[in-house]
C-alpha cells in the first residue's frame, strides 16, 4: 500500500500544500476540496489527541490508497514502510527567520504546545533545537540530502510565494497529473492566502478554541516573506546569522529571506 505524502517542517506551508495537493489530485475541482477540513483530508500521522478524537494513525488506517499523509517528522524518524513502498514525498522548506516568527506565534495560540517564553528566549530555543519536532537546521538539511535516494520533491516556500502557478505545475507533474494552464491557474487562485484565510475548510476555524486559540493569534496570520524584519533587532539578527552560517556551511542548501 503506497502513500502520496509530504513531510514539512512546522509553519513552512503545511496547510497550503495540503490544499494544493488535494486540488491537484482532484483535477482542479475546488468545490470538492471543500468537502472537509484539511486535517480530515490529510491526517496528521503523529497526532495522538485524547478521546473522542481519533489519532492520525487511526484515521489513516480507515482510508483507501492513495492517501495524503501529513507529518512533521525529521527524515531519520520516518517509518521504514514509507521507503519500502517507494512513496512520494513533497517537502516544503521555509527560510529560518520567517519560520521562527511563524512558529513563535503558532506555539502561542496552540494550547497543546509548551509556552514559548519571551521572544528573546524563543530565538535561543529555536537555534538550539529546543522546539517541537526539533532542530530546523537538522530537519531541512536531512530532507535535502534524502532527495538523492528517494522520490522527494523539495520545494521552497519563497518560490511558492513568488510564482504559485509554476510550483503547482511542478507538484502536478511529480504526482503524475498533466493539468492544463487553466486548471493550474484555478488551483493557484483557490489556494491563495486570502482565499484560504476565508475558507473554513482550510483556515482551521473548525479546530476547537481550547486547542487553537485564534484570539491569541490567527492560524493564518500573514503568509508573507520577510516578516522577520518586523521582529528581529539588529543584534538578534546578527547572532542568528552567525549560527545560521555555521550550521549550513557544509551544504548546498540555500534560502531567500526576502523577495
Amino acid at each position: 500500500m503506497c502513500f502520496d505524502s509530504w513531510f514539512i517542517i512546522p509553519k513552512a506551508g503545511t496547510t497550503w500544500m495540503i490544499e494544493i495537493v488535494d486540488c491537484v489530485m482532484n483535477d482542479g475541482d475546488t468545490e470538492r476540496c471543500k468537502r472537509s477540513p484539511t486535517h480530515d483530508r490529510a491526517p496528521f500521522m503523529e497526532l495522538n489527541p485524547p478521546k473522542p478524537f481519533h489519532s492520525g494513525l487511526q484515521q489513516l488506517a480507515s482510508m483507501p490508497s492513495p492517501r495524503l499523509v501529513k507529518t512533521h517528522l525529521p527524515v531519520q524518524l520516518v517509518p521504514q514502510s514509507f521507503w519500502e513502498n517507494d512513496c512520494k514525498v513533497i517537502y516544503v522548506a521555509r527560510n529560518a527567520k520567517d519560520n521562527l516568527v511563524s512558529y513563535y506565534h503558532f506555539q502561542q495560540m496552540n494550547q497543546a504546545l509548551p509556552e514559548t517564553g519571551s521572544w528573546e528566549q524563543y530565538i535561543s530555543s529555536f537555534l538550539s533545537g529546543q522546539v517541537p519536532w526539533g532542530s530546523w537546521f537538522d530537519h531541512v538539511t536531512g530532507w535535502w540530502e534524502s532527495k538523492a535516494k528517494h522520490r522527494v520533491l523539495y520545494l521552497f516556500y519563497e518560490d511558492l510565494k513568488e510564482d504559485p502557478a509554476r510550483e503547482i505545475d511542478r507538484v502536478a507533474r511529480f504526482l503524475g497529473k498533466g493539468l492544463d494552464q487553466a486548471v493550474i491557474d484555478r488551483i493557484a487562485d483557490h489556494t491563495s492566502f486570502l482565499q484560504m484565510k476565508e475558507n473554513p475548510m482550510a483556515n482551521c476555524s473548525t479546530v476547537p478554541s481550547f486547542i487553537f486559540n485564534q484570539a491569541v493569534s490567527p492560524f493564518m496570520r500573514k503568509g508573507t516573506v520577510g516578516d522577520w524584519k518586523q521582529h528581529f533587532t539588529v543584534s538578534q539578527s546578527e547572532r542568528f546569522d552567525e549560527e545560521y552560517r555555521r550550521r549550513l556551511a557544509g551544504t548546498s542548501l540555500r534560502f531567500r529571506t526576502e523577495l
